[in-house]
């Protein structure tokens, strides 16, 4: 599992992280049950303190992606379709509000936009 972190980012470092991971879930990358690094063993290949990959590990946990097994570790969750589907549209809304937000400040239309999101998702 490969976690890189950018200091130039906007993002807290604990966002970073739980992005990332949830990415290789959602994608695949991670399968249920897959173990994951420790926190002072992600903390310390990442060079970072412990207090921020236990905050995005409690994060990663609070939304579903991960379970903690006290004593074990913490794992990838079993994967819920509806939950995966609804991260993927929340991804989707908050891009597609950034291109109404250019939209509007650009003065594209709706229908423009229309247009263009049916070329895009039509592959053409």
């Amino acid at each position: 599992m490969e976690i890189i972190i950018s200091n130039s980012s906007g993002k807290p470092i604990y966002e970073q992280i739980t992005t990332q991971i949830k990415g290789m879930v959602m994608s695949g990358e991670l399968n249920e049950g897959t173990a994951l690094p420790s926190m002072r063993l992600l903390a310390k290949e990442l060079r970072i303190s412990v207090i921020t990959t236990k905050r995005a590990y409690a994060e990663l946990e609070r939304d579903g992606f991960i379970e903690t097994v006290t004593g074990k570790g913490s794992f990838v969750a079993c994967k819920n379709i509806e939950f995966v589907k609804e991260e993927h549209l929340r991804m989707i809304e908050e891009n597609l509000q950034k291109a109404v937000d250019i939209s509007k400040s650009s003065g594209v239309t709706l229908e423009e936009m229309i247009e263009t999101l049916t070329v895009l998702h039509k592959g053409e």
